[in-house]
């Protein structure tokens, strides 16, 4: 295998990247070189149905299983090999069917088709033995180049993988758009000519962040209009005596439908991780034995599952090893994700989940109550703006701080809570990602009513924050990056990546990226990403701080 899509991939003198039989994640290598297997017929899907588009020909099929196939292949997804076959077997239906609508198209318009290779020709075997034998011809190592144009590439494919994922988590609240599936099939095409300019490739890159700003403001669109809008909440984070379902990973229709199929069912239903902030929607309020938060970070799920006397649904990622802690029992998947043996709701069926809460112990008693507090969207803080900028004029308000993004279990990512820790009373912190539970249980108190931290939500929630800057920059007549406004941002895996895209494609300059900068950016790529955008690495926190208020 070779894997190096994440930030706990293998980085030491020999190795750059998992090369091993199983990644740092738990995934094997089998499952890995099934899943470049599957992305190459991706490709193969986009040269065709990108040729077909120029034409007007357009299959909803086809461009709907894109975005929901490179979701799986998201690190800490799914680990099951067998799905991997299935979904190639039919990326495979996919790719004859957009080479069908591609053909009739140029028929029907007197054109001379384009003789296309690559992807577009690779014939995937039907069984999990032969098709490991064709992994060499679908890696992602792309041995044909230099480690720079190689580090391009993949920037590309992860930052397209982290878009897909957001994407996927639109299309399931019934958000698409035509123009974003034909972008998805334009990028895929070019990467699928294996591209050698980095000019070319970098501007790509920006295309890409573009891309993934319109899929999340589809995301941001089916939130709101399906959930409302976020609303300032107090969360409990401490259980309650009884029968307990929790629900882990972001996928807020998934977390609606089990509240609807536990109602009067004496089932607590609790989130975890990055379901923190569904709390503050409106629709979800209608639910009184949606009862708290249970848990922290991803990183953290083997034990706070283990602990977890009841039934466990992961939704989306991250998902780590659930045989380790003898929970296995007691943990389903839905929608991406995917761990062999362990059952797969279908269809937002979650009987099984409900009977095996109410088979399990729940727990005992009632435990002291502690809260935290999230719903700070755009719309919650935009409607305090004239306090907002009455405060920064007066001087009460002297920064803002974004610090938020993806947690992580390698050392170093304690900068995060020395930083916000450290920052002065008179500036405020904006968090999403769940990045902040390594400081949103603290009180960081107020300045003039207005909360000190404000958290905007998931990672899903980045457009949100991006609103929340465009619109403080139009109130000071200046652009984003003239805002007393720093960017300090903690990246994992891959929707990390398509994030960071979109902020550099907006212009913006001086994000603070880290704890390490991700392994496929070479040195050269790094000082590329310095001189156009001024990225910084994060360094010593309270160094750092003190940097960034000097130069205010």
């Amino acid at each position: 295998m070779y894997c190096i899509q994440c930030e706990q991939t293998v980085r030491n003198e020999s190795l750059n990247g998992c090369q091993l039989k199983r990644g740092m994640c738990g995934k094997q290598s089998d499952t890995a070189e099934l899943q470049d297997i599957l992305i190459y017929c991706l490709e193969g899907i986009s040269q065709y149905a990108h040729r077909a588009r120029q034409y007007g020909a357009i299959d909803n099929e086809v461009d709907r299983f894109i975005a929901p196939a490179f979701f799986t292949t998201l690190t800490n997804v799914n680990f099951d090999a067998n799905r991997f076959v299935s979904l190639i077997k039919e990326a495979a239906a996919m790719r004859n069917k957009a080479r069908d609508l591609y053909l009739d198209a140029c028929k029907k318009n007197n054109a001379v088709p384009e003789k296309i290779s690559g992807p577009a020709l690779f014939e995937p075997a039907s069984n999990l033995e032969d098709l490991l034998t064709q992994a060499d011809e679908a890696s992602i190592e792309y041995s044909d180049v230099n480690e720079d144009i190689r580090g391009l590439r993949l920037l590309l494919l992860y930052g397209l993988k982290g878009t897909g994922a957001y994407c996927e988590h639109a299309m399931v609240l019934g958000q698409e758009s035509e123009d974003v599936f034909g972008t998805f099939h334009k990028y895929l095409n070019f990467i699928a000519g294996k591209p050698t300019d980095a000019e070319k490739m970098l501007e790509v890159a920006m295309g890409i962040g573009e891309l993934n700003l319109k899929v999340m403001a589809l995301l941001d669109t089916g939130h709101t209009e399906t959930f409302g809008h976020p609303e300032p909440t107090e969360v409990r984070t401490t259980p309650i005596k009884g029968k307990a379902i929790l629900v882990s990973g972001h996928d807020i229709r998934d977390l609606t439908a089990i509240l609807e199929q536990t109602k009067d069912k004496g089932i607590h239903v609790y989130t975890h991780g990055e379901l923190l902030p569904a709390h503050a929607y409106p629709k979800l309020k209608q639910y009184p034995h949606l009862v708290g938060n249970y848990g922290t970070a991803w990183q953290n799920q083997q034990q706070e599952f283990a602990d977890f006397p009841g039934a466990i649904v992961m939704t989306s990622n991250c998902l780590i090893d659930p045989d380790l802690n003898g929970y296995s029992h007691r943990i389903f998947t839905c929608g991406p994700v995917g761990w062999e043996g362990i059952p797969h709701i279908e269809n937002h069926k979650f009987s099984p989940v409900i009977e095996c809460a109410l088979n399990e112990d729940g727990f005992s008693a009632d435990q002291i109550e502690r809260a935290v507090t999230v719903g700070f969207a755009r719309n919650t803080v935009m409607s305090v703006a004239d306090k907002v900028i009455d405060g920064v004029k007066s001087g009460s308000i002297k920064h803002f701080f974004l610090i938020g993004g993806c947690d992580g279990a390698k050392p170093g990512r304690n900068y995060y809570t020395d930083f916000a820790e450290n920052t002065p009373d008179d500036t405020v912190i904006l968090t999403l990602g769940c990045g902040k539970y390594r400081f949103n249980n603290q009180s960081f108190g107020d300045i003039g009513g207005i909360p000190r931290l404000l958290d905007i939500g998931q990672c899903n929630d980045s457009y949100s924050a991006i609103q929340i800057a465009v619109a403080l920059a139009d109130a000071f007549d200046c652009s984003v990056n003239d805002l007393p406004l720093t960017l300090i941002i903690s990246w994992f895996e891959q929707k990390a990546a398509a994030v960071l895209l979109t902020l550099l494609s907006l212009g913006i300059t001086n994000i603070h990226l880290g704890p390490t900068l991700p392994a496929y950016l070479t040195p050269n790529l790094v000082n590329t990403l310095v001189d156009k955008f001024a990225l910084k690495t994060t360094g010593d926190a309270q160094q750092d701080l003190d940097a960034i208020l000097k130069a205010s």
